[in-house]
């Protein structure tokens, strides 16, 4: 059976001190060990956040990843690195960095792959658009951004890896795909990874990423191929963060 995973995308958010005192409150109230659990915290507090955690069941987790294990990338930040600060995951391919920065399905498959080499879990970020949507394009594009990384990595890669299906339409818009949505897109994505290998697609942990919340939570993870969420927002809240941790 699989076990749950609850990850959550600080994203650009949070001060030092604002940081410290949420990873501790995450920390404190931890309580029954119900399911895996990770925070993706901002680069610059990999350092501290790592301290924090280090030898408890809180995993470390970076945002992003870069392409490449080193050279002339200004800014970038290798798997290489990350993995000296004890990251075990690292999400690549998120919908902000996809629409925001220009990440193609082609780099997400780098970022993955550069993960992966240092031993840091990639989070895979996949998911469509409202006008995708609309369009009943959900199950194609889905399909294209899976294919990138398995044309790259290989479906046996997914063993060391996470998938989170992220409808874009749901993040930061108030709106949450019905239980029902979003486990029928959990489960194409589990088939479709199980007609290349039943094994690797029984094993993968797929994550619901489209505003999860404390008052939605339980439904969404009582569905048989959602296997917990990636959290953004209510991940900033030690409280709610933990409430959905528990509602696994």
């Amino acid at each position: 059976m699989r076990r749950s995973l609850v990850v959550g995308n600080w994203k650009m958010n949070g001060t030092r001190s604002s940081a410290e005192s949420l990873a501790k409150g995450i920390l404190s109230g931890l309580g029954e060990d119900v399911a895996d659990i990770a925070i993706c915290v901002p680069y610059v507090f990999l350092n501290e956040i790592g301290q924090i955690v280090q030898n408890t069941r809180l995993g470390l987790g970076a945002q992003n990843v870069a392409d490449k294990p080193s050279g002339a990338y200004t800014g970038e930040i290798s798997a290489g690195m990350l993995k000296e600060f004890g990251c075990k995951y690292a999400l690549v391919g998120h919908s902000e960095r996809r629409t925001y920065y220009g990440d193609t399905d082609e780099s997400v498959a780098a970022r993955y792959s550069q993960a992966q080499e240092q031993g840091i879990i990639p989070v895979l970020c996949i998911g469509e658009t409202l006008e995708e949507r609309e369009k009943d394009k959900t199950f194609e594009v889905i399909t294209t951004q899976l294919d990138a990384v398995l044309t790259k990595a290989g479906v046996n890669s997914l063993d060391n890896a996470v998938i989170a299906y992220e409808p874009v339409w749901a993040i930061g818009t108030g709106r949450t795909a019905t239980d029902e949505q979003a486990q029928e897109v959990h489960q194409f994505i589990r088939q479709y990874i199980a007609d290349k290998d039943k094994a690797v697609a029984e094993k993968i942990q797929i994550l619901y990423g489209g505003s999860a919340k404390p008052d939605n939570a339980k439904g969404l993870f009582a569905m048989p191929d959602i296997d917990g969420g990636l959290i953004g927002g209510a991940s900033l809240d030690a409280e709610s963060f933990l409430k959905i941790y528990h509602s696994v």
